[in-house]
Order: structure tokens, then sequence, then C-alpha cells
């Protein structure tokens, strides 16, 4: 994550004091973060599913990059500071090197999620529960052609999965 440190010029330093909200699901702001300190958490509906504190941890990638509404509140958890991009897709388009630390970020988190829905469906298999759906859910996700990609959440179900 440090590395992205090196990739940093062109943002604005923010400071966040803690309880402020950095980014709102649902919404949409084309912007990209990089925290520089302090500790920010990762929301989704009511829950904390994530807490930043590594110096170079990117918020709002994903929004970005598949030009949809934010997956996730980040609210600071404690004082911090972010670098703030406006036109994060300017700023990838420019810094191509950053770009490429995106997406190896990107490709580490869908390795682990397919390893461990691979584990869960070589447990669960023949069980004739919900779980024994991983298998199809991990072809659906192989399939998924870029120009319909939609992250769904608990309350809106993909209709294609």
């Amino acid at each position: 994550m440090r590395a992205v440190l090196d990739y940093c010029t062109g943002g604005t330093e923010q400071k966040v004091p803690a309880g402020t909200l950095v980014l709102h699901e649902g919404s949409k702001t084309g912007h990209l973060f990089v925290l520089l300190e302090g500790r920010l958490e990762v929301i989704k509906g009511d829950s904390v599913v994530a807490v930043l504190t590594e110096p170079g941890a990117m918020l709002g990638e994903m929004s970005v990059l598949l030009e949809q509404p934010h997956t996730a509140t980040v609210r600071a958890a404690a004082d911090s500071v972010v670098y703030e991009f406006d036109d994060a897709a300017a700023f990838l388009r420019d810094q191509p090197a950053m770009a490429l630390l995106i997406a190896r970020l990107l490709a580490q988190r869908l390795n682990v999620a397919n390893t461990y829905l691979a584990d869960l469906m070589h447990q669960y298999a023949g069980q004739g529960n919900h779980l024994s759906m991983v298998g199809e859910l991990l072809q659906s996700m192989i399939n998924l052609p870029p120009t319909q990609v939609s992250p769904g959440s608990d309350r809106q179900s993909d209709p294609r999965i």
C-alpha cells in the first residue's frame, strides 16, 4: 500500500476529524482518496466491515473504475489525513502506474474472494442448502461482461446471479 504514496501528486491533502463521513454509500463523486494517516471505518449498511489504518489505503477506487455509486460509507474513526483526487478518472489516465497498482490490489481482493468461495463450494457440495449455489456464483462472476457489472447489496440482489 505504501507504494501508492509515491503517486500522490496533484491531489489535495485534507484533514478529516474523527466522526466525519468521507464517502457516502450510494453517492457518486468521481473522487479517489488515499489514507495518509489515521483510522477510517468502511461501513456497509449498519456494519463496520473494515478498518483502514495503513498509509496508502485507497477509497473510492471501485466507484471510479466502474462509474457506479460508492458501495460503502467511509467514516473517520480517529482524526485522519487523506489525499483527495477530485477527478480520479483523469488522475488514473495520467498515472498509469497508479492504475496498475489499483488493478493489482483489486485482483488480489478478487483472488481472495474466489479462493474463499471455492473453499465453501468444496465444503458444502451436495448439501442441498443455499451454500451449494456457490459454484453457480463463481461461474457467473467469471462470465460477467464488464458492461453489466452491478455490485448489488443485501437490500438489492443482482438478478443475474
